[in-house]
């Protein structure tokens, strides 16, 4: 066996199942989870449309490519949403499995792991895939801390000079999971500058830039940013999904864009993965990305909840809403707990579940950023949000007794 499938460490949700073990919750009430990020509102029609009037291409093998109408469709998507004057469909865009399977390979695609001292540099807290994707590439992940001053954004500015010589791919999040931070134009700059120097490739996850609160400022992309900075996207690709900005994560439909040097080895090593997008979901995928009005409702929704569910929690735990993405992260020190034991007891007394923020980061220059917080996904309707809501606030308010 692969000995390097030895240093995985368990994924968040079975750490969870651990904690929870021996927890017993109350049958009286209904269970709740703001644990899993898994969008819950209703798959807009036309997709549903679209994937049963292609039921009869099952009988064709999809091209590992995609179909040029489905290349066409991400292009114009990302042009209109990005202010791009271009974006070449033939050379510049692949269409994926969903982003989490392309963020694994790509590390398997630009990671040379024979070369001695080889890292992938990852933000802290971060999205685990990262970090598995770069020791199965042979390479050692490298945890730069978030900072709370800045609303959790990945504070870049203290990883150490020398560190910079190192790594071979910067995985960027933005917004990020799971704080919702969004990067600057001037946070883009100063990698973009890294970059150049010392000539590491850049993969920006991009999967919540749809979720956002305010129509006329979406989040910055990165290759915005770069065409905003007066430059090409050399070394540089974004990667995005249908997951959350259209609720269908069954569908495992994304893609990757960006530098045509290095789609072009990256559609070399998925030709031999096998990770071709089923041909009903790509044709499922042009209809989502030709239209906008079922995203704006999707927003109209998560603007909702937070702007609800985020003030009920304002006195009890040190809370605020997120620049971006669809969830609220949650300081558990005016409790006094743990964010583990409030994670345990929250289940146990009150049926509900969020995620330990240590679960979601690594102890890493001394110190584990995700401490002492919790993850809440706003992913249910606003009635159960509401309710879940309620639960936390009365669970605050008797430990504080």
């Amino acid at each position: 066996m692969n000995p390097l499938l030895d240093r995985l460490q368990p994924y968040p949700f079975e750490k969870l199942r651990a904690l929870f073990k021996d927890a017993t919750p109350p049958a009286d009430l209904r269970p709740i989870s703001f644990g899993i990020g898994e969008p819950k509102h209703v798959t807009p029609a036309l997709i549903r449309e679209a994937i049963v009037a292609s039921l009869d291409t099952l009988s064709s093998y999809p091209a590992t490519i995609g179909s040029n109408a489905l290349r066409e469709a991400i292009a114009a998507w990302a042009m209109r949403r990005y202010g791009l004057p271009a974006l070449d469909p033939a050379t510049e865009v692949l269409p994926v499995s969903g982003s989490r399977e392309a963020l694994f390979a790509l590390a398997q695609t630009v990671v040379d792991g024979t070369r001695p001292g080889a890292i992938v540099l990852c933000p802290n807290p971060f999205y685990q895939i990262y970090e598995g994707a770069a020791l199965l590439a042979g390479a050692e992940p490298y945890f730069a801390n978030s900072d709370p001053a800045r609303n959790f954004a990945c504070d870049y500015a203290a990883v150490p000079r020398e560190v910079w010589a190192r790594p071979q791919l910067l995985y960027v999040c933005s917004p990020g999971n799971p704080t919702g931070a969004v990067l600057t134009l001037d946070d883009w700059r100063e990698l973009f500058a890294l970059s150049d120097e010392h000539g590491f490739v850049i993969a920006s996850d991009e999967c919540y830039s749809e979720i956002y609160f305010d129509e006329a400022h979406p989040p910055l992309g990165a290759l915005q940013a770069a065409h905003r900075l007066g430059r090409g996207f050399e070394r540089l690709v974004m990667l995005s999904s249908l997951s959350k900005r259209s609720n269908v994560p069954g569908m495992r439909s994304g893609f990757v864009a960006g530098d045509a040097a290095l789609i072009k080895r990256f559609l070399l090593y998925r030709t031999y993965h096998g990770a071709a997008l089923s041909p009903v979901y790509q044709a499922a995928s042009v209809a989502a990305w030709g239209d906008e009005a079922h995203v704006r409702e999707n927003r109209a929704l998560y603007a909702a909840k937070f702007s609800t569910v985020t003030p009920m929690l304002a006195p009890v735990l040190d809370v605020r809403r997120p620049d971006a993405a669809f969830y609220l992260w949650a300081s558990v020190e005016p409790t006094g707990l743990s964010d583990t034991e409030f994670a345990r007891r929250l289940y146990a007394d009150y049926n509900l579940t969020v995620l330990p923020g240590s679960y979601l980061a690594r102890d890493a220059h001394g110190v584990n950023p995700g401490r002492n917080f919790v993850r809440l996904a706003l992913v249910a309707d606003v009635d159960e949000c509401v309710d879940g809501a309620k639960r936390i606030v009365d669970f605050c308010r008797k430990l504080a007794r």
